[in-house]
C-alpha cells in the first residue's frame, strides 16, 4: 500500500507544474491553425508488408507488428544477427477489423526471441518485402528512453521524427494520441507508413488517448478502441492486464506503467486493483 501511495504522490508532484503552466498562459497568445495532414501511401503490392513495427513482449522478447493487404501472407517473421542470413523463424496471429464502410488490411502480431541485449537483428515480414533490423534494449543502464505524445501526422510529425531520429534512443514512449484519425480509418494506415522507418528499428511503447476513440453512438452504446487494440498489441498479457489499453514493462531495470486514462480507474475497477497488484512486484 505504501508503494502505491508513493506512486500517487510522485504523480501529482509531477505533474503539477504542468497544470498550473497550462492556467498560467499568455492571454495575447493566438493559437496556429492545425496543419495538414502529411497522407504515407502504400505504392507496393499487395503482398508487400507495409506498417511495420515493434515492441516490447516480456523478458526477452519482442513483437513484431505488421499489415498486408494480402490475406494469404503468413504471420511469420525470419530474423537472425546478420543481414540477409535468418537463422530463427516463428509464426504468430493475425486479426483485421470492420468501421462502418472500412475493412483493414491482415494484421500480423509475432512474437520472437528469447533475444539478446543490447543486440542488432535482421528480420523479414511475411517472406516477402525488405529487411528491416531493430535493436534490442540494454540489460542494465544507461538506457536511453525517447518520449513525445500527440504525434498525429503533420510536417510537425516528421519533424519531430526527425529529432528523435538524431538520439541513439533505446525505447520509445508514447503517452497518448498517436494517427489523431479520430474515426477516419485510413488515416491510421497513413500514420503506420510514415513512421515505420523510425518504429521498425526500437521497440515503440504507447498507449491511447482520446484521439483513438472510435465513437459511433447511433449503434454503439460506450467509446470503443477497435483500431488501437487491433493495430498495437501491447505486452498486457504479459504483465497480467486483462486490458490492452494499460499494462507494464521493465527495460534494464526500469519498471514502467501506461496508466488508461479512457478506462475505469476509480479505486473500485480493474485498473487500479492492477496497478496495485503491479507495484507490489516492483523490486529495488
Amino acid at each position: 500500500m505504501k508503494m502505491f501511495e508513493l506512486f500517487l504522490r510522485f504523480s501529482i508532484f509531477f505533474f503539477s507544474p504542468f497544470l498550473s503552466q497550462a492556467y498560467n498562459h499568455d492571454s495575447n497568445y493566438t493559437r496556429p491553425p492545425p496543419r495538414a495532414n502529411f497522407i504515407v501511401s502504400h505504392g507496393h503490392p499487395n503482398f508487400y508488408p507495409q506498417q511495420v513495427h515493434v515492441s516490447l513482449a516480456g523478458m526477452d522478447h519482442m513483437r513484431v507488428t505488421y499489415i498486408t493487404d494480402d490475406t494469404n501472407v503468413a504471420s511469420m517473421v525470419e530474423y537472425g544477427k546478420r543481414p540477409k542470413k535468418y537463422d530463427r523463424k516463428t509464426t504468430g496471429e493475425s486479426t483485421s477489423y470492420r468501421f462502418f464502410f472500412y475493412s483493414s488490411g491482415k494484421i500480423h502480431h509475432i512474437k520472437i526471441g528469447p533475444l539478446q541485449p543490447s543486440t542488432t537483428y535482421y528480420y523479414r515480414c511475411g517472406g516477402h518485402g525488405k529487411e528491416f533490423s531493430f535493436r534490442t534494449p540494454p540489460s542494465t543502464f544507461p538506457v536511453e528512453f525517447a518520449v513525445a505524445g500527440d504525434l498525429g501526422q503533420t510536417d510537425w510529425t516528421v519533424k519531430t521524427l526527425d529529432q528523435i531520429t538524431k538520439r541513439d534512443f533505446d525505447v520509445f514512449l508514447l503517452p497518448g494520441d498517436l494517427s489523431y484519425a479520430d474515426n477516419h480509418q485510413p488515416l491510421w494506415d497513413s500514420f503506420g507508413r510514415l513512421l515505420e522507418n523510425l518504429a521498425s528499428t526500437r521497440p515503440w511503447m504507447v498507449t491511447e488517448g482520446n484521439h483513438e476513440i472510435e465513437s459511433a453512438r447511433i449503434i454503439e452504446e460506450h467509446i470503443s478502441f477497435k483500431a488501437y487494440n487491433a493495430r498495437w498489441l501491447m505486452p498486457h498479457a504479459e504483465s497480467l492486464s486483462h486490458s490492452n489499453l494499460y499494462y507494464s514493462f521493465d527495460a534494464a531495470g526500469v519498471h514502467i506503467v501506461m496508466i488508461g486514462s479512457y478506462t475505469h480507474y476509480d479505486s473500485h475497477s480493474d485498473q487500479y486493483r492492477w496497478l496495485r497488484e503491479d507495484l507490489r512486484k516492483v523490486t529495488y
